[in-house]
Parts: C-alpha cells; sequence; structure tokens
C-alpha cells in the first residue's frame, strides 16, 4: 500500500505540538509516580527486576523532559537534533542498566521475589503506557517530529519491560522461574540499542510529511511494516 503524507497547516501544527506537550506530561507524571511505587515495592520485596524498573521509569522521565523542551520553543525543529540525542543516550543508559541487572539475577545476585504490589504497577503499566506511546507516535507522525516517534518507541518499550516484569513476577510466585523476566529484559535490552542507534541517527519511521515533488507516491515500507499505523 502507498503511503502519501502532507505537510499539516500552521493551525493544525500549534495543535499537534500542544498535544504532544501535554502526552509528554502526563508520561513525566505516571512515570514520577510508578518510579516511586516501584522503587518501594522493590525495596519491600528485595527485587531486583521492580528496582530496576523503577529506575527504567526515571529514564523514560528524562527522555519525556526533553521531549517538553524542544516543543517549549517557538521553533521546536531547531532543537530536535540535541533531543534526539538525549533520547538516544536514554535508550542507551536503559539497555546498559537493563543488562547489567538482567545478568547479575541470571548469576545468582538477584531474583525477582513475589510482589503483588509490584503485579499491579506491571498490570497498570502494560495498561496505560500502550495508550500514551500510540497517541504520541500518532501525533508525531502527523506532525513529521522525529523526536516525537522517539520517545514513543521510549514509551512503548517501558510498556514491553511491564510485560516482562509482569511475566516475570507471576511465573516466579507460580512456577519458580526466577529467571524468567531476567532472560526476556536481555532481549529487551538488544531492542533498546537498537532503538538508541536509530534515535541517535534521526532514522525514525513515518515522520517526515510527504513534500510535494520528493519521492512523491513511494510506499512508505516502514511504515507497513510497523503495525501501528
Amino acid at each position: 500500500m502507498e503511503t502519501v503524507r502532507t505537510a499539516p497547516a500552521r493551525a493544525r501544527r500549534d495543535v499537534l505540538s500542544r498535544r504532544i506537550r501535554l502526552l509528554a506530561a502526563a508520561t513525566i507524571t505516571y512515570n514520577l509516580v510508578e518510579a516511586v511505587a516501584a522503587l518501594w515495592a522493590g525495596n519491600v520485596a528485595d527485587s531486583s527486576a521492580l528496582i530496576g524498573f523503577g529506575l527504567d521509569s526515571v529514564i523514560e522521565v528524562a527522555s519525556a523532559v526533553a521531549l517538553s523542551w524542544q516543543f517549549s520553543a517557538q521553533d521546536p525543529e531547531r532543537r530536535e537534533h540535541l533531543t534526539l540525542r538525549i533520547i538516544a543516550f536514554s535508550f542507551f543508559a536503559l539497555a546498559l542498566f537493563v543488562t547489567v541487572d538482567s545478568v547479575r539475577s541470571l548469576t545468582g545476585g538477584g531474583e525477582a521475589q513475589h510482589s503483588m504490589p509490584g503485579i499491579v504497577i506491571a498490570a497498570l503499566s502494560l495498561a496505560i503506557m500502550p495508550v500514551l506511546s500510540w497517541l504520541q507516535r500518532r501525533a508525531g507522525r502527523e506532525l513529521g517530529s522525529r523526536t516525537a516517534v522517539a520517545d514513543s518507541k521510549q514509551t512503548l518499550l517501558c510498556t514491553y519491560l511491564s510485560a516482562v516484569l509482569l511475566a516475570g513476577l507471576v511465573l516466579n510466585s507460580t512456577l519458580g522461574w526466577w529467571w524468567a523476566d531476567a532472560g526476556a529484559a536481555l532481549v529487551i535490552a538488544g531492542i533498546a540499542v537498537r532503538e538508541g542507534i536509530n534515535a541517535w541517527k534521526g532514522d525514525v519511521c513515518c515522520t517526515v510529511p510527504h513534500v510535494e515533488g520528493s519521492h512523491a507516491g513511494e510506499p512508505d515500507d516502514c511504515c507497513a511494516s510497523d503495525g501501528t499505523k
């Protein structure tokens, strides 16, 4: 299927910019609450997985703050390059921490313990974060903002980590599979590295609005393979 994207009018761009700022503010607020709750639950349950999840929320806040800073300017495009760098570093920091924490868990340095508050936190994030990610990605694509799309992927990655944490806590509680969340988290770390590299290069799918005369009518393979149109 061919995808033709037209640049939005100025009034529509202003609406989309405000929407992105509001979504970034919502992401920051939720992740701050999530970080405090996860770190508290992780300390109570002595769970390295929950503590890692709480620190991931802090990293997500840093990415959303960078996006808010960009769109607080009169000309957000001028801050796009630096914001992409900040988001890329957020991905790399997340990948590094998740890898170290997972290896530590797998080598016996820490295991995900049973925690009902942790299960509730992970389940809530699994329900909320995909919606925030989809709304932000949709606005970012229409506006043609690489940073908004990159940050939406950071939010989506948090969703994956929520699923990993939830599965790990449940499997550990029911079957004693203490290694489940650590092994899956290593896969998430690999995805984070890939997305960090893409953000660093500015290679973000489905963001640049179509301008008349530039590759008109070419199929958008990246969007077609995304599944989140």
